[in-house]
């Protein structure tokens, strides 16, 4: 019997840029949505166009690069916003606009101010606008989970009779229950009279970590798409994660009712790159992407792989893209054999210029370490972005001293503003100490609220990936470096995280959405 299409909406680049410091270059945005397309993705949101002229740029960029994938723009209920999500969709292949307006008593009472019967005729009003850009809209209850089911009967209604041809209604705050919302849906499909006109949707926010478990059972009662980020990225806790939202239908195939279009082959290369470019690591023991999601250290499951796989193991590790590159990469490797690893990971260069300059960073990182990895070719690229980021501060030269009951030392030579600077400090270790010397110099009254170092690959000669979160009157960045010395990788991180500081366009406070 043949299974329904179960479509996958992927967020990371709208609600999993909300977390905070994960914001992203237009570049970075566009290197991510080739990576989902090749994945075959059914809707990317690219961004919230209103949202400012940087936002507005990647939704664009995203939607005039991206051909095979349906390309969104959230939008709230108001028109200026619409009219900004459709001129930025103007170049896209296949559209899509995404509005949402509040739905619960306590958002329309207190955030909105609105009456029930105001908020119905806004929600008409924008799907109807909506359609005027694009015949495919979907429309949006935010804080569905917690809304009276009467009224989100007559609105969802409504929007599907103004045009919506998909219904979200998400779990905003993380607040439900997998039976409770799978329950919800059925009730809402068996009442709105035209729901067989739309599909439903949902999106789910994991604050009590239940947002996979409540998105699986909304699709066993009816939902046909599931709104998803890779890594499960998003503000707070993040949302329902893809790939395990695509791993448990592929896997329980005896149990959904549903398949999705997604090439799985390609998860946890995707997976690495969000991870390397927002710098938020994935725990070691995340399902399906992280480092021991595969890993048996146990003499009892060892010797039960061993034997027959499917002992330990409902998933092959090849699926999702672990272990498939068996080409070594080293200092003799030639420009054509990097270029077609790079493009086997999704990385095409618009220039021969732009090529001939990843190259010579492959080189120089090759004359550091023996072998070099998917991941690492991945951090030259976020590496280089970030050093394309307007440069106040550019480091010239760090030299750090520790010895063993002793306070470590470090000189710190920066380009500030075009002026050579010099700066030496003490501190409890080499970091410390190199910071200190920044700080003496730059000034920047931020306060570092994280500071985490992970490995890019195996092996002592490994290089440490760094990121760094600032903060400065609200505004929260993540800087990124990485080098096989993790002093100079924690300067570099450092840097680029004060230099996205003094370039507002790339960093942006929390912002409303489903």
């Amino acid at each position: 019997m043949s299974k329904e299409k179960l479509v996958i909406f992927d967020t990371t680049l709208r609600d999993g840029e909300q977390s905070p410091g994960a914001s992203m270059t237009k570049e970075e945005k566009v290197r991510i949505a080739k990576m989902l397309e090749k994945m075959r993705v059914d809707v990317i949101e690219a961004g919230f166009a209103i949202a400012s002229p940087g936002d507005f740029d990647a939704v664009q960029a995203v939607a005039n690069t991206i051909k095979d994938s349906t390309v969104c723009s959230l939008a709230r209920a108001v028109d200026t916003d619409i009219d900004r999500a459709g001129e930025a969709l103007k170049g896209a292949n296949s559209s899509r606009i995404h509005t949402f307006i509040a739905t619960s008593p306590i958002h329309m009472k207190y955030k909105l101010k609105m009456e029930p019967e105001q908020v119905l005729e806004q929600a008409i009003r924008a799907v109807k606008r909506a359609r005027g850009f694009t015949d495919d809209v979907e429309f949006s209850l935010e804080d569905g989970s917690r809304s009276e089911f009467e009224f989100m009967c007559r609105i969802t209604e409504a929007a599907i009779a103004a045009g919506a041809s998909t219904i979200n209604v998400p779990d905003t705050v993380g607040y439900g229950e997998p039976g409770e919302y799978g329950a919800m849906f059925k009730r809402l499909i068996e009442a709105v009279p035209n729901s067989d006109k739309a599909i439903f949707s949902t999106h789910c926010h994991n604050d009590l970590g239940l947002a996979v478990a409540n998105s699986l059972s909304a699709v066993m009662n009816g939902v046909r798409q599931i709104e998803c980020t890779i890594n499960g990225l998003g503000e707070r806790a993040g949302n329902a994660a893809l790939e395990e939202i695509v791993m448990a239908v592929r896997t329980r195939k005896d149990l959904f009712p549903v398949e999705t279009g997604i090439v799985s082959e390609h998860i946890v290369p995707t997976s690495r790159l969000v991870s390397s470019i927002t710098g938020f690591p994935v725990q070691p023991n995340k399902a399906i992407v992280g480092a021991n999601a595969f890993a048996h250290e146990s003499g009892i499951h060892q010797d039960g792989v061993l034997k027959h796989r499917e002992t330990y193991e409902i998933m092959r590790a090849e699926d999702v893209g672990w272990n498939t590159n068996k080409i070594v990469l080293g200092k003799h490797s030639g420009r054509a054999a990097v270029k077609a690893r790079f493009e086997a990971l999704g990385i095409t260069f618009e220039s021969q210029d732009a090529l001939n300059q990843a190259f010579s960073r492959f080189k120089e990182l090759a004359d550091k370490k023996h072998e070099i990895f998917d991941e690492d070719l991945q951090s030259l690229l976020t590496s280089a972005s970030s050093e394309s980021t307007e440069e106040t501060y550019i480091l010239i030269d760090v030299e750090s001293q520790s010895r063993s009951g002793e306070k470590s030392k470090s000189r710190i030579s920066l380009q500030v503003e075009g002026q050579d600077m010099e700066a030496h400090a003490e501190g409890s270790g080499p970091v410390d100490a190199a910071y200190k010397a920044i700080e003496s110099v730059v000034k920047s009254n931020s306060d570092l609220l994280l500071y985490s170092v992970n490995a890019i690959t195996q092996g002592t000669d490994s290089q440490g990936e760094v990121t760094v979160r600032l903060e400065r009157n609200g505004i929260i960045v993540n800087g990124v470096g990485a080098d096989t010395d993790i002093v100079v990788a924690s300067v570099k991180a450092y840097l680029h995280a004060l230099n996205l500081l003094s370039s507002p366009g790339r960093s942006h406070p929390q912002r409303d959405g489903v």
